[in-house]
């Protein structure tokens, strides 16, 4: 099972079908989907999983609205006549769309629901180990930006997509995917979503930082091999006894530790210097040797 599905799953069985406004609201999330159908006398919402045509039957009979379930290989389709008379809604001729997009006057709980039932209708989760991205689809770009004002209010930031069949609203951002999550009630799914974001961020930095600890080791690597051969040209050419003593310690220093950083080479001094104090004598040496070529 996909971890989407197992999202569904979870909410389709969630206990609150006990309160009317909730179950309405979860309605007109669905009726807000792209997999809802519009004639002039029948409404059908279309799916493929499960759950989610489980769930839109619960909250049929909840609402005492006749129905008939019918399946065709993989998809599941319920159809119901089109005569639902719920105030927020407007049944135009091919789609069903909200009537107002403001939210000011619905409580948290009903706006979780509308959010639930939109997921429910048509939404998917990618597993996240392998990216963030969850996406619902929405029948018409006024459907969008209401669900997109409804999570903006709860500090979700969501974008907007067009799309063929209508409309999404998507999120990239694995903290954001986690407070839908959450705000919609997937309580289950958050704990095991949190699990795989948090390997997967822990391993994404031991990346980087293996990446960087390379990156700087090749660094010091080419520095190295750059100083050592000034310092040969400098003996080739009898001028290393002329050198300053500085200079010539911190050569001898480096032709026997090659691989020494810059901090471990200051530390080996007679009279240790800082990084920046053993990068400038080896930047001396380096100018010296481009002078003799």
């Amino acid at each position: 099972m996909s971890f989407s599905s197992e999202i569904k799953e979870e909410l389709s069985k969630l206990n609150t079908l006990g309160n009317k406004e909730n179950v309405i609201a979860e309605f007109v999330g669905y009726l807000l989907s792209s997999n809802i159908v519009l004639t002039n006398t029948k409404v059908k919402y279309s799916t493929e999983n499960e759950y989610n045509i489980n769930r839109f039957n619960k909250l049929l009979k909840t609402l005492s609205i006749d129905y008939k379930i019918d399946i065709q290989g993989k998809i599941y389709t319920i159809t119901f006549k089109n005569n639902i008379n719920i105030k927020e809604l407007n049944f135009n001729k091919n789609v069903i769309e909200i009537s107002d997009i403001k939210i000011n006057n619905k409580s948290e709980n009903y706006l979780k629901a509308v959010v639930r039932g939109a997921y429910l209708g048509a939404g998917s989760l990618n597993n996240p180990s392998t990216k963030y991205h969850l996406e619902i689809i929405l029948s018409s770009q006024k459907n969008a930006q209401y669900l997109a004002n409804i999570l903006n209010k709860f500090g979700i930031i969501t974008k907007f997509l067009k799309r063929k069949k209508g409309y999404s609203i998507y999120i990239k951002d694995g903290e954001q995917i986690s407070n839908l999550l959450a705000f919609i009630g997937s309580n289950k799914s958050v704990l095991k979503y949190e699990e795989i974001r948090v390997v997967k961020e822990t391993r994404n930095n031991i990346n980087r930082l293996v990446n960087c600890e390379t990156a700087n080791l090749n660094k010091t690597i080419n520095a190295s091999i750059q100083q050592i051969e000034a310092i040969k040209l400098i003996k080739s050419k009898n001028k290393f006894d002329t050198l300053p003593d500085i200079l010539k310690e911190i050569a001898n220093l480096r032709i026997k530790n090659p691989d020494a950083s810059l901090i471990e080479l200051g530390n080996m001094l007679n009279e240790p210097v800082g990084k920046s104090g053993v990068n400038y004598r080896l930047k001396r040496l380096v100018e010296i040797a481009n002078e003799l070529r």
